[in-house]
């Protein structure tokens, strides 16, 4: 599920900036062998926005402890592993939130196929999110 979840705050002084695209978590039972480096990137292609913005989005996952006790159906997470998911790019100029939310979602687009093809058991909640680093 990715939903969109933008600042209202206006941008921040233009300069170098590191931004979060994406948000959340990814996880799979514990007892699965699951190396989420066989089926997803460390590194996405997206467009560059000017000349200067040559940087792909950096897709980064740490292993946590389960962020809430339950899933929506009332299944206990304890028997789940954990990963934090982020998706940021830097830019050299903070570009406006509207190119902020199109490189979310061309992220999105080039994660969703990669996440569908994970083993059965892999389960995912990802949001944009747009709030630099």
């Amino acid at each position: 599920m990715l939903c969109r979840v933008s600042p209202t705050d206006p941008p921040p002084p233009r300069g170098r900036a590191a931004v979060r695209l994406l948000q959340g978590y990814v996880w799979h039972p514990e007892t699965a062998d699951v190396d989420l480096e066989h089926f997803l990137p460390r590194e996405l292609d997206l467009p560059a926005l000017t000349a200067a913005d040559q940087e792909g989005a950096h897709v980064l996952w740490d292993e946590v402890n389960a962020p809430f006790a339950f899933f929506e159906n009332g299944e206990p997470t304890a028997s789940q592993t954990f990963y934090q998911f982020t998706v940021l790019r830097v830019y050299d100029e903070r570009p406006s939130n509207e190119a902020l939310h199109a490189d979310a979602s061309a992220a999105s687009q080039v994660l969703n196929p990669l996440l569908d093809g994970t083993p059965e058991g892999v389960g995912w909640q990802l949001w944009e999110d747009l709030r630099e680093l």
